[in-house]
């Protein structure tokens, strides 16, 4: 049976009256790019610092490729690459010696060679002699992925990773993020870009209030709350009967029609012309993980095949 990437365990966390963690169970599997996602005090930081060793869990259990968290504390370690929410530098050093006391924490000598990757596929080989102080906040951000990765975790957990920087660095991150995945690591992503959620991970899970409310692959949960909707503005007529049945429509004059697949577009688009009606204009939207994200935090759902 193969060891799972990343195992949560009914882990459970008080601050104080606050339950930041109210009996978490999941797993990640080895090689999955995986998502967890909630809105802010759902509990995901408090989990993600658990699985860091920075939190001890009331009760409950982690493991990182099998090592527990708790009692093989520096083996978890080392497979574990964690880019934080917040960002922390020391502001003494250069990006290079970072990257050096970075490998130098986990025993790594003459990692000379992986740092330059690092530095290259981050686009900091221009800034690899400067002081961290120097740096903007995009590019200080970028260091702190490549301090994550500078000793080849195979599991990388991604908190916020792109929160405030600029498009630039988020298609450098996706594409370099993107081929390791490839390469057989397991990477765990938290972010508030829906987008970027839905894009990149096959499978996700939702928190909120410390619990897990969701838990299933992107594809049967857009599936189950979400749909493709045909939109269409009319000008000076009303949507034909055969349509009006499934159809809503908006206050700014969009009508939503449901549709299911291309055939179903193009049939609407038939009924439209055959009734005469005059379509000023016209769209097709996809499935949207903003849509579950906002139905499942309103209602809360847990699904019948919990994928853990």
């Amino acid at each position: 049976m193969a060891t799972a990437a990343v195992e949560v365990r009914d882990v459970s966390k008080r601050y104080g009256a606050l339950r930041a963690l109210d009996g978490v169970s999941l797993t990640v599997e080895e090689g999955e790019f995986f998502a967890l996602l909630g809105p802010n005090g759902a509990g995901k930081t408090t989990l993600i610092s658990a699985l860091g060793g920075l939190v001890r869990p009331d009760a409950g259990r982690l493991s990182v490729m099998g090592r527990d968290v708790a009692t093989e504390f520096g083996e978890a370690r080392r497979l574990l690459g964690i880019v934080p929410q917040e960002i922390v530098f020391d502001p003494f050093f250069s990006v290079r010696e970072t990257l050096e006391l970075q490998s130098g924490y986990f025993g790594l000598r003459d990692n000379g060679k992986w740092i330059d990757e690092l530095l290259e596929r981050l686009a900091l080989g221009a800034k690899a002699d400067a002081n961290m102080r120097s740096l903007s906040g995009g590019m200080k951000r970028r260091v702190m992925v490549a301090q994550a990765l500078v000793h080849r975790p195979p599991v990388i957990v991604l908190d916020e990773p792109t929160a405030g920087v600029d498009v630039e660095l988020r298609q450098t991150l996706w594409q370099f993020v993107r081929e390791l995945n490839a390469a057989g690591h397991t990477i765990v992503l938290t972010t508030h870009y829906l987008e970027e959620a839905q894009n990149l991970c096959s499978r996700i899970a939702m928190m909120k209030a410390g619990r897990i409310v969701a838990l299933d692959s992107t594809e049967r949960l857009l599936a189950a709350f979400s749909e493709r909707v045909l939109r269409v503005k009319l000008a000076g007529c009303e949507l034909p009967a055969s349509l009006a049945a499934g159809a809503t429509v908006d206050p700014t004059g969009w009508h939503r029609i449901p549709v299911e697949n291309a055939t179903q577009v193009e049939s609407a688009l038939a009924r439209l012309r055959e009734s005469g009606a005059r379509v000023s204009h016209l769209e097709v939207t996809e499935p949207e993980l903003e849509e579950v994200f906002v139905k499942i935090m309103a209602r809360g759902y847990a699904p019948d095949r919990e994928a853990a």
